[in-house]
């Protein structure tokens, strides 16, 4: 299986800019990125951006959740 690197745009301002560019699995609709002491969601509408030459599909944030406990 071939992976796509998406861009992950919204969220904390202190999410650092190597977390913002993953690899996720085609087709995967939404990501959910742990981060400090919780997790970032973030949702793929269909917008891409081109970066570095290279067309990206954008993910932008829709929530915050705390990790249970």
């Amino acid at each position: 299986m071939s992976y796509v690197k998406v861009m992950l745009i919204g969220g904390p301002n202190h999410l650092p800019v190597e977390r913002r560019f993953l690899t996720v699995a085609p087709g995967c609709e939404k990501i959910k990125l742990p981060f400090g002491s919780g997790y970032e969601h973030f949702l793929h509408r269909g917008e891409r951006t081109r970066v570095d030459g290279q067309e990206l599909p954008v993910y932008t944030w829709i929530m915050r959740t705390a990790i249970a406990e």
